[in-house]
């Protein structure tokens, strides 16, 4: 591994404590709510936050008793922190230029670096000059020209624009696909997440709930936040064979397992009706309509009852069934969209 760390940190009311290995040329992102400590790890990584306990060994060498402008790190902030005053080839330069190069050396790594990120034709440009998604690039640049073993990303796509974000992501991926170090990533959005990361770790209260591959972990979430995250109904049961009890609803899935388990489904899966349905083998229970609002092109129906749901149903249908907030319905899904895997 290129990065082995056992990050602890402890304030009055908050106490980080997690381990992270991340292999060369690997990118491991860090999601999971406001507050859980994404950034207070990544600060820790960079010597930005002081540690209670722990370590950090980089390539082998002990990293937690260096200081911050010593480590071989590069850091791109949510908000990249760009000198004003300083052009960007300037900017990328300042690194090399902190590390003892000479000012003809620090230009023409910076140099190199603009051109690799597309934009050696903005090298004479200052920040107020660029566009977000340039000042994106410079940033990136300014990390890679120090030549770190450790980069890392604080939210590096958030004050993008929808489309730009769009763009900056598919070239992000390129760029840290060419880089042989370690990459730990602090994103809120998990199709950043999907889309940059080899492997996904959720941190939640300062402790790690998850981790593992991406679709791994979109296709057995285990906390409720994980589940929001990439859109699934998600419960704890008992299974016996092909039935798992939630609560008292007996609930049939298409995996036969036994003991504690999750289940999950997506709320496009969940059928509503004004009447109970009759027909087809489905898992059926009563409902009241707790909310509905836009989700996308659908609708999402906030169901409540013997387990609190979602369902993501089309305008027509909202119109068809004539719904309101408050009303009783029954909701269904099928045995084959509902996926049981242990606890």
């Amino acid at each position: 591994m290129t990065l082995q760390a056992h990050l602890v940190v402890t304030r009055p009311a908050f106490a980080l404590d997690i381990t992270l290995q991340v292999a060369p040329g690997e990118v491991v992102a860090l999601l999971g709510p406001n507050g859980a400590g994404k950034t207070t790890a990544l600060r820790a990584l960079a010597g930005l936050t002081a540690m209670a306990g722990g370590h950090i060994s980089l390539d082998g060498q002990s990293l937690h008793t260096t200081a911050a402008e010593q480590r071989p790190i590069g850091m791109v902030f949510q908000d990249y922190l760009l000198f004003p005053h300083l052009s960007a080839l300037d900017n990328v330069a300042f690194g090399p230029r902190c590390q003892g190069a000479s000012k003809a050396e620090a230009r023409r790594v910076a140099a190199a670096q603009l051109a690799r990120v597309g934009l050696a034709e903005h090298a004479a440009a200052k920040p107020r000059q660029l566009s977000g998604g340039q000042a994106q690039r410079v940033a990136l640049a300014r990390a890679l020209a120090v030549r770190p073993r450790l980069l890392l990303l604080d939210e590096p796509l958030a004050a993008l624009d929808a489309h730009t974000r769009l763009e900056i992501r598919s070239q992000l991926r390129r760029h840290l696909a060419g880089f042989d170090g370690a990459t730990v990533l602090v994103t809120h959005d998990p199709l950043d997440a999907m889309v940059l990361a080899d492997r996904l770790i959720v941190i939640e209260n300062g402790a790690i709930v998850q981790q593992g591959a991406p679709a791994d972990v979109a296709r057995r979430p285990r906390t409720d936040y994980v589940a929001r995250l990439v859109g699934l109904n998600l419960y704890r049961g008992v299974a016996d064979g092909r039935t798992v009890k939630v609560g008292e609803l007996p609930l049939s899935t298409s995996d036969p397992l036994q003991g504690p388990v999750f289940v999950a489904f997506p709320p496009a899966a969940v059928a509503l009706y004004r009447t109970r349905p009759d027909g087809s083998p489905r898992n059926q229970w009563p409902a009241t309509i707790g909310g509905i609002e836009r989700h996308g092109d659908n609708v999402r129906v906030h169901l409540d009852g013997p387990i609190t749901a979602f369902a993501d149903i089309t305008p027509a249908a909202l119109a068809d069934l004539d719904l309101m907030t408050g009303q009783q319905v029954w909701a269904s899904v099928k045995a084959a969209e509902t996926h049981a895997y242990p606890a």
